[in-house]
Parts: structure tokens; C-alpha cells; sequence
């Protein structure tokens, strides 16, 4: 089988195309080829990870002012073009489109190369590339269950986390000394950052053995940690943190935004949450995701807009009182987690393509 995989941006995107392409080499010794653009995370993590990846040139149509959207509208027909020669040249047997920039492009020339077609949609409003194709698609797989109405033949596969999100050894309660793990990407959530900071006179006096573990992003950093140092606040500041599920591993509570990867990984974690979704996100897709895990009893969600001290403190205190409610909670996201996501896609890629397991 040659299956290509396009699309990318953010770790969002490329980390579960990643786990996807892999589980397509390893169970149908599939040939792979990546489909990105330039400016992408898939330009640096796609080569790193083995796989060949060409590009195309195109730029956003959704939430960006007149004049990118006319130079990404200008840009649209020769991004076709350019993606329906490599489909081609590389003689793809399906092209799965995981979202981002250049997942639109080859989708389309997908679509009118009679090439079978897999969308992937880890979030639970479609973005944008994936709204486009959604009724030209041969199937989709997607993480919650009412997302499945925007595709034909959908089916719920979850979204591919690292396995060791899933094997996280439990953690007894200790309401004396609990665990905070803060984290906003990559990059650090300056909203984030700075409530945490102004909040920490008030946390420590309510909950005076608590421990933190932040991660603050590169340009936040200095700030963060002279603000624990000076609170006298037990923590573990860090710029980034590569192994995410020994961290995990450690904590009580969560406080995160809600992208598609990260609301997975809680639920493979089945740690109990406190959701502030980036105000911004195209198409409110983080407020989306975290509010169905609210709904379902997993988490809770705290608008970036009350984000304040008061708002903060008395959210992750109440939190913390009420370890009964830790542990449903905790429940409830494991019984969301998807641990075969990258398998089932893979399969369900194989399905569309015509090919089997060999």
C-alpha cells in the first residue's frame, strides 16, 4: 500500500499523522509520503521521524484578514496542481488529510484524481480543510462520537496518543500534598503563566503543602520561576518537558489547554482536568473539545475571560477538597481514552484503499 498523509501546522496535527503513518508501515509495510507546507511542524518532525515529505505552497483561508486569504485563494489552484503531481509520481493509494494547510490541496486533487480519500479529524468541530471535503470523502475517522455528522461514513477511532499515556501507574490521593501539573503547549499559554503567578498567595495560603509543575514555555520562563521562588512554593518550572507521561504520571490535577492531542492524552491519562481553551483557535475548536469532556463529568472548563485569581484558586481548591470527585473524574476521562486509535485508523485506511494486512 502507498498511502499519503498531508496536512500539518502544529504538533496537533503531525504528532497523530506520525503514529498513523507508523502503525501503516508496521502492520501493512505501507510506503509513506507526507504532504506539508514549509512552515510547518512536519518540516522538522516528519524527516526526524524517517518519512519523506514533500510541500506545497498555500496559506490559510480561515480566520486571516482580506489580503491572505486573496493571496491563499491566488495560491489554491497551483497548490492543487503541485499536490495531484506528487499524488502521481508517488501512485497513492489513499491520501489521508489530518487537517492543516496542506491538507485541503491534496485532498482536492484527491477528489479529482479518483484517488480513495480518509479524512482525519481529531477535534470535535471539523477545521476548516476537513469542512471542505467532508461530503467528498470515501470515510472519516474521528474522536467524538458527534462529530461522526459532518462525514460520510464516519467512524470514531479517537485520536493516537504515545502508549505510555495508558500505562500510568495509579497514583494514591493524598490530600495533604497534592500535585499540580500546568502546561499550555509547546510554547507555554501566557494567559496561564500569569494567572498562576498572581495566584499563588492565595494558593498557597489555601492549600499550603501544594506542589506544582509548570511548564512555562521558553519566553515566560525567568518570570514564572522567580515568582514560585519568591511565593516559596514547592515547584518543578520548566521550559518544555520532552517526557510528558512521567509527568503526567505524578499529578493529582490538570491545568491545560484543550487541543485535540492534549484532551486525548488526558483521557489515556485518566487524570481529572481543568480546561482553559485558547480564546482564539480557529473555529472555538479547544472550547468544543473541552466542553464535551465537562459534559461527560471529566473535566472542567474555565473561559480564558475568568481567568483570574478568585476564578483559578477556588476552581482548583474545590477540585482538590473533593478527592471523591478526583477519582470520577478520573473514571470517567479513562472511559473516554480511545487506546487503539492509531491501529483503527490505519485499518480503516487499508479498508478504503482496497489493500490488507500482510
Amino acid at each position: 500500500m502507498r498511502a499519503v498523509l498531508a496536512g500539518g501546522g502544529t504538533g496537533g496535527h503531525v504528532i497523530p499523522a506520525l503514529a498513523i503513518a507508523q502503525e501503516l508501515k508496521h502492520r501493512f509495510h505501507a510506503e509513506v509520503l507526507f504532504i506539508g507546507t514549509p512552515r510547518g511542524l512536519e518540516g522538522r518532525l516528519v524527516p526526524a521521524a524517517g518519512f519523506p515529505i514533500q510541500f506545497v505552497q498555500v496559506g490559510a483561508l480561515n480566520r486571516v484578514n482580506l489580503a491572505t486569504r486573496l493571496k491563499t485563494v491566488l495560491d489554491l489552484p497551483r497548490a492543487i496542481l503541485a499536490a495531484g503531481q506528487m499524488l502521481s509520481q508517488f501512485e497513492a493509494d489513499v491520501v489521508i488529510g489530518v487537517g492543516g494547510y496542506a491538507s485541503g490541496p491534496a485532498m482536492m486533487a484527491a477528489i479529482l484524481k479518483h484517488v480513495p480519500r480518509l479524512a482525519f479529524e481529531p477535534n470535535f468541530v471539523p477545521g476548516f480543510a476537513n469542512r471542505v471535503v467532508a461530503h467528498f470523502v470515501s470515510a472519516a475517522a474521528v474522536h467524538f462520537d458527534e462529530t461522526a455528522e459532518y462525514f460520510r461514513h464516519p467512524v470514531v477511532t479517537g485520536v493516537p496518543v504515545r502508549p505510555a499515556f495508558f500505562h500510568l501507574p495509579r497514583k494514591p490521593y493524598h490530600a495533604d500534598s497534592p500535585t499540580l501539573l500546568v502546561f499550555g503547549g509547546s510554547q507555554g499559554a501566557r494567559a496561564i503563566n500569569q494567572a498562576m503567578t498572581r495566584a499563588l498567595p492565595e494558593l498557597v495560603r489555601r492549600v499550603p503543602a501544594l506542589r506544582v509543575i509548570h511548564q512555562t514555555g521558553e519566553r515566560d520562563y525567568n518570570e514564572v520561576e522567580a515568582a514560585y521562588r519568591q511565593a516559596s512554593v514547592p515547584a518543578e518550572v520548566e521550559k518544555f518537558i520532552d517526557d510528558m507521561p512521567s509527568f503526567f504520571a505524578r499529578a493529582d490535577l490538570v491545568l491545560c489547554r484543550s487541543g485535540a492531542s492534549t484532551v486525548a492524552e488526558i483521557a489515556a491519562a485518566a487524570k481529572p482536568a481543568i480546561f482553559v481553551p485558547f480564546p482564539r483557535a480557529a473555529d472555538d475548536h479547544q472550547r468544543r473539545n473541552a466542553e464535551a469532556l465537562e459534559r461527560a463529568g471529566a473535566a472542567v472548563v474555565l473561559e480564558e475571560t475568568r481567568l483570574d485569581e478568585v476564578w483559578l484558586v477556588d476552581t482548583i481548591c474545590t477540585l482538590l477538597e473533593e478527592p471523591g470527585r478526583l477519582e470520577r473524574m478520573s473514571r470517567t476521562a479513562r472511559s473516554l481514552a480511545h487506546p487503539n486509535a492509531a491501529k483503527d485508523i490505519a485499518e480503516l485506511a487499508a479498508k478504503v484503499a482496497g489493500c490488507e494486512a500482510t
